[in-house]
């Protein structure tokens, strides 16, 4: 039989292959992210019939190449332009993603991974961001709770509307501030109800109140006195205020400077460390208490729980005797009585330790009756015997520790020169700030019956205000949250959409002002992208050409890529191109048809000598 017929059946074999992929490719003209194909084709083998043979030098004759004779064609590779990246098709739909790149979004039927190209998501019933076309999971890192961020692990499916996810807690009011100008001209401050401002907040449950902060004018010039006029509900009923009693307003912990002297020169149980904190410190060892000489017992501002047995060891060490039990039990009070309305002051062992308190002033009233009460009395005497001098009266109050810690109102004082904002509490004090101690209001559970408190104290910055004249009109007003609104509150948020960064990040928005990080999309990256095996429905599994997946994928911004929302990537299939490689494809399939009619034809004839 002749050879030529087979290498004419092997070139229409071969040139059909290259129809089919040329075929699928126009079919897939309009598929989503799909990686056009081309074939190249290479000799399929030869038959030699004379080997070659090298020169003689002797004989003189030549060498002669050797005589081979080819036997066709064959599929030499299928290669997939899979780096070229196709024209972008907007749909505006916030799920449709594409990737700018060479990585590969994960995705998952539930047990193994697979990759592609195509952005096509949607949010299943479950909540989960899955392709459109099959339903698989799209894969990436879940938020680690501790650290509100993402946690690069192991790859899991995205929930991103879980019921969890679907709203956002409401958080109590903890901070506010007040702005703008005091006019002393104002009417409204002049008067006998003074001004009002509204504060708006929100308890731990997220139902919003409103505080009346009332301020007027006193008989001081740069003086103004600031009173709680009453509280309402959303529809707007009363809040019973009467368990606050005294205790309205809180200037705890903030030492002013004509009462309160930081200084502890006296202390020699104490030193400093490098950030120029209090250091409570064990001079000498202490076997039975497991102390180590130079062991710090306490450092100013700590946060874990003080270890007073400890403490009352090595304060004993520097000569201050006091009791563990003591230690822990010790509360002071001090009523400010040169303002008016008085104003007491409340603060523990802790307020000492900490550095907040280092001495008290205490006077009876008059000028000449002043004593100074440093902290090692503080630490051994609850009783302040040391103010003998001082009246009865004015002793009783300083220990009686049932005084409630707080004031009914609080004076602001501003530079009558410059208008400035001077602090709160007493002339030549810097404190900015009062707290509103509603933490202290129990209301009743109306389905148990139960007293509970569901409102946090307000930290209010005053700072911001100023005195000047403003045409007899005070322009003040109260809102809820410091300069950045931190500690505003917020009552209880519903989502309200889903954006996803170009880093894949995805983040839900809340009707009350809040986001939250839900997850990140992952992505893949191979050494041999073209190694990758399709699997149909635009996915491609790697292969042991391609490189493994470790798992956990990668940051598309580590691989210089990134994601655009809303666009998907469209079929990279270039119709010109197709069309002249099927026209060529034609051509040398209709050649390889005519090469079997020849060779029918000389078969034909060399059957006919027979004849």
């Amino acid at each position: 039989m002749m050879r030529s017929m087979y290498s004419g059946v092997a070139g229409l074999k071969t040139h059909q292959t290259k129809m089919d992929v040329i075929g699928n490719n126009i079919a897939n003209v309009n598929t989503v992210a799909f990686k056009s194909q081309s074939v190249t084709f290479s000799e399929l083998m030869y038959q030699t019939t004379q080997n070659a043979s090298g020169a003689n030098a002797q004989t003189g004759t030549a060498g002669i190449n050797a005589r081979q004779i080819g036997l066709g064609v064959k599929t030499g590779a299928i290669n997939t332009a899979i780096n070229s990246q196709g024209a972008s098709q907007t749909t505006n739909n916030p799920f449709d993603i594409r990737i700018t790149g060479d990585s590969f979004f994960i995705v998952s039927n539930g047990l193994d991974n697979f990759f592609t190209r195509d952005g096509s998501f949607y949010v299943d019933g479950l909540g989960n961001l899955a392709m459109t076309s099959n339903g698989y999971n799209v894969m990436g890192w879940q938020v680690d709770p501790e650290t509100m961020d993402i946690k690069q692990d192991t790859v899991s499916a995205l929930r991103i509307m879980s019921a969890e996810n679907m709203t956002y807690d409401p958080e109590a009011t903890t901070k506010a501030r007040v702005a703008g100008i005091i006019d002393k001209l104002d009417t409204n401050l002049t008067s006998t109800s003074g001004k009002n401002m509204n504060l708006m907040f929100y308890d731990k449950l997220g139902y919003p109140y409103t505080a009346k902060i009332n301020i007027k004018t006193t008989d001081t010039d740069g003086m103004f006195q600031v009173t709680l006029d009453g509280m309402v509900d959303a529809d707007n009923n009363p809040i019973d205020l009467s368990q606050l009693g005294a205790s309205v307003f809180d200037l705890q912990g903030q030492a002013s400077a004509a009462t309160l002297v930081t200084a502890l020169s006296d202390a020699t149980a104490f030193t400093t460390d490098s950030d120029g904190r209090f250091v409570l410190a064990a001079k000498t060892a202490d076997a039975e208490n497991g102390i180590a000489a130079g062991d710090v017992v306490y450092t100013a501002n700590q946060t874990t729980t003080p270890d007073w047995n400890k403490i009352s060891v090595a304060l004993k060490q520097a000569g201050y005797e006091a009791s563990p039990e003591k230690l822990q039990s010790t509360k002071f009070t001090y009523t400010n009585n040169s303002v008016s309305p008085a104003q007491t002051l409340s603060f523990s062992l802790k307020d000492v330790l900490d550095n907040k308190i280092m001495s008290v002033s205490v006077s009876d009233g008059t000028d000449t009756s002043v004593q100074s009460i440093p902290a090692r009395t503080l630490l051994t005497d609850p009783t302040l015997a040391g103010v003998a001098a001082l009246s009865t009266e004015q002793k009783a109050t300083l220990a009686n520790n049932e005084i409630p810690s707080g004031i009914t109102a609080a004076n602001l004082f501003y530079n009558v020169a410059t208008g400035k904002f001077e602090g709160i509490g007493e002339r030549g004090a810097d404190n900015t700030t009062i707290k509103l101690m509603l933490g202290n209001l129990v209301t009743k559970n109306p389905l148990t019956g139960e007293d509970e408190s569901n409102f946090e104290d307000i930290e209010i910055d005053f700072s911001p205000t100023t005195m000047f004249n403003n045409s007899g009109t005070s322009t003040i007003a109260a809102s809820s949250g410091d300069a950045n609104k931190i500690g505003a509150g917020r009552k209880l948020g519903k989502m309200s959409g889903v954006s996803i960064q170009d880093d894949g990040r995805i983040y839900a928005s809340y009707d009350n002002g809040m986001s939250r990080l839900l997850g990140q999309i992952a992505v893949a990256e191979f050494a041999n992208a073209s190694g990758l095996e399709k699997k149909g429905d635009n996915l491609y599994k790697n292969t042991q050409n391609s490189g493994d997946f470790d798992g956990i994928g990668i940051d598309i911004k580590t691989g210089g890529g990134y994601m655009t929302t809303g666009v998907l990537e469209m079929s990279n299939v270039d119709l010109s191109a197709e069309f002249t490689e099927m026209i060529t494809t034609q051509r040398g399939f209709q050649a390889n048809s005519r090469i079997i009619t020849v060779s029918d034809t000389l078969l034909e004839e060399l059957v006919n000598l027979k004849r």
